[in-house]
């Protein structure tokens, strides 16, 4: 069903956009909340486009973009934030989850 990355989420700062993937409407309500609160802040704070993704061993990423010259575009408050988020427990605590949950029900893996 899935072979290369999965956009999980994301926000867009220039469109001022949040996207889920239809695919993962059956997440429970608290966890799509917190997952579209991360984005949005993330865009507000730094700009550009942030898209969360799994990879092919369904690995959760961060993926970060902007718009070639934004001058509104931090890309130092970006890595900032990226690594802010990384060692946030209760975010790494929410990516471990997210990630047990796409390799169970999308990819199929047994976990014991």
């Amino acid at each position: 069903m899935y072979q290369d990355k999965v956009v999980l989420c994301g926000a867009n700062s220039y469109e001022e956009k949040y996207y889920l993937n239809p695919d993962f409407e059956n997440l429970p309500q608290h966890i799509k909340d917190d997952l579209k609160i991360l984005c949005v802040l993330y865009v507000h704070d730094v700009g550009g486009i942030l898209t969360i993704v799994f990879d092919e061993d369904g690995e959760l990423k961060l993926e970060v973009t902007a718009q070639d010259g934004d001058p509104t575009f931090d890309e130092i408050g970006s890595q900032l934030k990226i690594k802010e988020m990384q060692h946030d427990e209760k975010k790494q605590e929410l990516f471990t989850q997210l990630s047990l949950y796409y390799r169970v029900f999308f990819l199929g893996e047994e976990i014991e």
